[in-house]
């Protein structure tokens, strides 16, 4: 059997478990989205209002009610800020490292599974196309056995193939879209993470100058 007669006989498998695998990345998909919502809204905080608070304490030299203050946050703004308030007797260059490597395991806890979606997102659209060619040939052959004529297994075919391209989009625009949507809420919250720390920076560095 050559590689034309060994993928025939694959395609004449036909395409139910694409559709079906289509199926399961979307309940796998939606899992994920509904996961990751739910933990980024609870991990949420009012930012500015948290930077203002802090910048007061700071200005007032409360280093020990600027961590009481972050403590109370449950975002992960607040908890890189407080790796480096943590250190702030061991001076600026510490204390920087500390917010550095806050910011990273706080990106990496924030897009756990986005990479998942991203894949799905990129690749469904292909996997649904499988399912189209697949489809199609699984059509000639039913046109073959009919010999050309028009028959209700043709037809079931074709649809059979414009289904598993019409699901293929239908997993991939809202896993696109997901994440677009998280990968931006996670970038603008590493921003005010990046920019508590700066703060936090500041205040030690004027109170080195200082002395």
């Amino acid at each position: 059997m050559n590689i034309q007669e060994r993928l025939t006989a694959f395609a004449m498998l036909g395409a139910g478990w694409v559709m079906w695998l289509l199926v399961l990345l979307s309940v796998i998909i939606l899992a994920i989205i509904l996961e990751r919502g739910w933990y980024l809204f609870r991990t949420r905080t009012d930012a500015l209002a948290l930077q203002q608070a802090l910048r007061k304490r700071l200005a007032e030299g409360d280093y020990e009610g600027a961590n009481k203050l972050l403590e109370e946050s449950p975002s992960f703004e607040a908890s890189v800020a407080r790796a480096g308030l943590a250190d702030h007797g061991a001076g600026a260059e510490a204390v920087e490292e500390r917010i550095v490597g806050a910011k990273l395991v706080a990106k990496a806890r924030m897009e756990r599974n986005l990479a998942f979606i991203g894949t799905v997102g990129n690749n469904a659209p292909f996997v649904g196309l499988l399912g189209t060619v697949i489809g199609i040939i699984r059509a000639f052959q039913a046109l073959n056995e009919s010999q050309g004529q028009v028959s209700a297994g043709l037809m079931a075919e074709v649809g059979e193939a414009l289904v598993a391209t019409a699901i293929g989009l239908l997993v991939a625009l809202p896993a696109v879209a997901a994440y677009n949507y998280f990968s931006r809420v996670i970038k603008a919250r590493l921003v005010w993470a990046e920019a508590l720390g700066h703060d936090i920076l500041a205040s030690l560095k004027a109170k080195s100058e200082a002395r």
